[in-house]
């Protein structure tokens, strides 16, 4: 199947022209099954949130299932939401059907503030998506190699979306290509570009296949729409040529 990359820049308290931006680069981009976002899209990182920022959230969300049946394709990107009171960032994949599959992330930045302001997530969530397994994860989440652990070889790729600073594109990097070996699966990271406040963004979204190899990258600092073909059969023909999560731990998450 085939798979896009959206490494954006987001502009801060412009959610109309990050939407925008965003339907320009899917629609300029070739036709894929699933065109993948930042973590937060058409926000930016909101560290902390108001009620005024559920009703962004309802309208991203609603925007991502209207460009999905209107292109009859998968879009997914991460939104900040609110439910009962409580606010999460949630990975959401909208459907051509309409219908959405999310996936609240897990482990949240204590460093920056975000544990005070969101929930974090308890279900881990693969989807399938034209034959392929995603597990879908937000930023802090890759530095956890536990919640990203293949298990019974329950899917075919992780993705990754994320607001991830220039700062550490050495741990981005290194844990990306870390996550695909040792899961033997194809690794999707995306990741903006731009400045926000005084940290800026380099992008490094990439793809590697499931014997950590580059696959594809997008440039640094530029706005690019990169896409690659993803296969399910590559990723068991892997599995069964070193079958090396035969050996791997048992163990239950909590």
């Amino acid at each position: 199947m085939k798979l896009t990359l959206l490494q954006t820049d987001i502009l801060p308290a412009n959610v109309s022209a990050n939407l925008s931006a965003a339907l320009s680069l899917i629609t300029s981009a070739p036709s894929s099954a699933l065109y993948v976002l930042p973590e937060m899209f058409a926000t930016g990182f909101i560290e902390k949130p108001l009620p005024a920022d559920a009703d962004t959230g309802i309208l991203v969300t609603q925007w991502m299932v209207d460009t999905a049946m209107s292109l009859r394709t998968h879009i997914a990107g991460s939104v900040l939401v609110s439910h009962g009171g409580r606010f999460f960032n949630r990975f959401t994949v909208a459907h051509p059907d309409g219908s959405l599959t999310v996936s609240d992330k897990r482990h949240l930045f204590s460093m920056g503030g975000e544990a005070q302001s969101y929930n974090a997530g308890a279900q881990r969530v693969v989807v399938n998506i034209e034959g392929v397994r995603f597990l879908i994860l937000v930023c802090y989440d890759l530095r956890f190699p536990v919640w990203s652990r293949a298990q019974s070889a329950d899917y075919d790729a992780i993705i990754y979306v994320a607001n991830w600073p220039a700062s550490r594109m050495l741990q981005w990097d290194t844990l990306l290509r870390a996550r695909a070996i040792e899961n033997q699966a194809y690794v999707v990271g995306v990741n903006r570009i731009g400045q926000a406040g005084h940290i800026p963004y380099s992008g490094h979204s990439a793809v590697y296949d499931p014997w950590g190899a580059d696959l594809a990258r997008c440039p640094d600092n530029e706005v690019a729409a990169l896409t690659v073909d993803v296969s399910a059969e590559r990723a068991a023909e892997v599995r069964r040529k070193f079958p090396a999560l035969a050996d791997a731990d048992e163990f239950s998450l909590a």
